[in-house]
């Protein structure tokens, strides 16, 4: 709560700047409030009176806290752009040329297809792609991680953002991006609400609230012959006060305030959003396409058990097993290792005179050679019996799928000896591990009426046993970048807004044919440019907490909205009775706040109307607190909390700044 004082007392210039009708009449409730400001000012100046003068001043607070809204939410963007701009240096490239000379030059003067070296300790001048090398990257100014990351030419790790720093070796990037168009310049454009542009729900719901106010406008202008006719003449100030308090204020200072808080929220979690329709198309989702590997599971393939061929022993199973894994340096392979040892090996490196066999593409397998001559292969249970020469026993081939119908990957163990004779001597299971707690996420998405749908290129038995496990609702195996497009278009002819994540170029189609398409920092230019969010930390697990920001975004405009059309109810209440009471006594009965005078009444309401707009600030930048429900729950909530809350808090408000206005000369009784 302090900090949001001190930044409310630090935007409070710009809340005065914003007094501009230049800038107000893009809202038109607001605009209309700065009006009858004016209206007010002028008939205080002329018939100066303790009411008249109390009006016009909250008239003018209710414009300048409404301003104020927006100014508290553009600061946050502003300091975080603050802190972007500290992180982007003005450094020198190295240019490389055709012949492989380089040259100096601003980062600046880089042009797109530029290629530039960058070695350990140097900054990154632009953003681009690897297109020689592998290093170590410090991205911390962009992303906050400490932890350094690999990127390297060739892959789906390729791309590289300016401003961070190489750690170790020597890279060669061609620039995808020009000065002034790379991804830290976007990031502050955005955070300082420069590039931000009204959504389309924001849109509608701007043309509804000028709708009502051209409503309440058009009766407040024929109220005014209709009470000189009954007898109860009324003055500019209290019509404008009666117009100001019917018309839709609240929401409408809150409304630009809550899409640029969703933007900042969005920015807090390091996601970079081309459009803000596509943070309100996230509110929207209701089917997620999730990639297995790195986002459902760990993508990490770990050995879970060793299953020896019959007549083989369980410890020798294991030791072979352990010595065929030794230098094996992949996660597999290390996991393998930590399996026999958990069993029970004895812990020594291999024996003198071995060597080891790396895995390639074309045989499949990798092991070691000992010094005796023995040979041990893993790998693919048919190249293991082509290496072997033999037929794959019969209850080694149903251990095999048997794990494969499980999800997991069979790895078949084969030795030979030095004469050359071959044995299976069992498979190893390797499971890849579902991330703790994603089958509780993916219940609370259900609970939303959001379909999860897997992705992946494992075939259809493995992808249906890691589906079950993970609790998703439906998958596609064996996945190519037509199936993914095919199955979005499928989608989305019935109705439904997709979102997904993905990082390589074959990634891209499906990209920019979803709704929300998130791209990871670390894939390629092509998935960058498809997408319409970048996530800066290239977490795929990201794209729920977007789906949830997004969410949260609509839910807090609609019980903004509720609150301010509720909380008209009481005004009617405080100012209709107040203005009429004197030509119509009977009415004094609507009178049940039993406020003091008519007088006291309205300025009441108007003081209320223009406090409840500070009052909620903090809610409209926090956000309404998101809880997984469907979209029923969600407007049951709403109106029980806020519709209700919305005409009971008025009531009391009300009653409140009454009782203190009514001691002021001139207003009490």
């Amino acid at each position: 709560m302090n900090t949001l004082l001190t930044q409310s007392a630090t935007q409070l210039p710009e809340a005065f700047r914003k007094l501009d009708p230049r800038h107000l009449w893009r809202s038109p409730v607001m605009f209309l409030v700065l009006l009858g400001s004016v209206a007010t000012t002028v008939a205080a100046v002329a018939d100066p009176s303790a009411f008249t003068i109390s009006i016009t001043v909250w008239l003018w607070l209710t414009v300048l806290f409404g301003n104020l809204a927006e100014a508290v939410a553009e600061g946050r963007g502003k300091a975080q752009a603050a802190s972007l701009r500290a992180a982007r240096t003005d450094t020198l490239a190295r240019l490389l040329a055709d012949d492989g000379s380089e040259s100096e030059v601003p980062a600046t003067r880089l042009v797109v297809g530029d290629r530039v070296v960058v070695e350990a300790g140097q900054v990154i001048p632009g953003d681009g792609d690897i297109v020689e090398g592998i290093a170590s990257v410090d991205e911390s100014a962009i992303t906050g991680e400490s932890a350094p990351v690999i990127r390297e030419a060739g892959g789906d790790r390729s791309a590289v953002t300016g401003g961070t720093r190489v750690l170790s070796d020597r890279i060669v990037v061609r620039i995808t991006a020009a000065a002034g168009d790379t991804f830290l310049d976007k990031m502050i454009s955005l955070v300082e609400g420069t590039s931000r542009r009204k959504t389309p729900n924001e849109i509608a719901l701007s043309i509804l609230l000028a709708s009502l106010t051209l409503v309440f406008l058009a009766a407040v202008a024929t109220l005014a012959p209709m009470a000189a006719y009954a007898g109860a003449p009324q003055d500019v100030v209290v019509l404008v006060a009666l117009l100001v308090c019917l018309i839709p204020t609240t929401i409408g200072a809150l409304l630009s305030a809550i899409g640029i808080a969703g933007m900042d929220r969005l920015v807090r979690v390091n996601v970079l959003a081309m459009s803000g329709r596509a943070v309100e198309a996230a509110g929207d989702v209701s089917t997620l396409l999730l990639d297995k590997t790195g986002t459902i599971t760990y993508g990490n393939r770990q050995a879970s058990r060793l299953v020896p061929a019959p007549g083989v022993e369980q410890v020798e199973l294991r030791d072979t097993a352990r010595f065929s894994s030794l230098a094996d340096q992949t996660p597999e392979g290390r996991s393998i290792v930590d399996l026999a040892l958990a069993q029970g090996a004895d812990d020594h490196d291999l024996p003198s005179g071995a060597t080891f066999v790396e895995f390639t593409a074309q045989t499949r397998m990798s092991g070691v050679d000992l010094a005796d001559g023995t040979e041990v292969r893993k790998g693919a249970g048919s190249a293991i019996a082509a290496w072997l020469g033999i037929e794959q026993p019969a209850e080694v081939h149903e251990i095999v799928e048997e794990i494969s119908r499980s999800g997991g990957t069979p790895l078949v163990i084969g030795r030979k000896d030095s004469s050359g004779h071959g044995t299976v001597l069992g498979v190893i299971h390797l499971k890849d591990v579902v991330k703790e707690g994603m089958a509780e996420r993916f219940a609370e998405l259900r609970a939303m009426g959001i379909r999860t749908v897997m992705i992946t290129g494992d075939n259809a038995l493995t992808a249906q046993a890691i589906a079950a496990e993970a609790g998703v609702d439906d998958f596609l195996a064996e996945a190519t970048p037509v199936d993914k497009m095919a199955y979005i278009q499928k989608e989305q002819e019935g109705g439904r807004l997709v979102a997904m994540t993905g990082d390589g170029t074959n990634d891209a189609p499906a990209l920019a044919a979803a709704d929300v398409g998130v791209a990871m920092n670390s894939g390629t230019a092509a998935a960058k440019e498809a997408g319409n969010m970048v996530d800066l930390d290239s977490d795929p697990t990201k794209l729920i907490d977007i789906v949830e920001i997004g969410k949260q975004l609509l839910i807090t405009r609609g019980a903004l909205t509720t609150f301010s059309i509720a909380n008209d109810v009481a005004k009617y209440f405080a100012i209709i009775p107040a203005m009429f009471v004197v030509a119509y006594p009977s009415l004094d009965k609507l009178n049940v706040m039993d406020l003091a005078t008519p007088q006291s009444a309205i300025l009441s309401a108007v003081i209320f109307n223009a406090l409840v707009i500070v009052a909620l600030i903090p809610l409209a930048l926090r956000g309404v607190r998101f809880r997984a429900a469907s979209a029923t729950s969600v407007l049951r909530r709403n109106i029980l909390v806020f519709g209700l809350g919305g005409i009971v808090v008025p009531f009391i408000g009300i009653k409140l700044i009454d009782l203190l206005v009514s001691t002021i000369p001139g207003l009490g009784s």
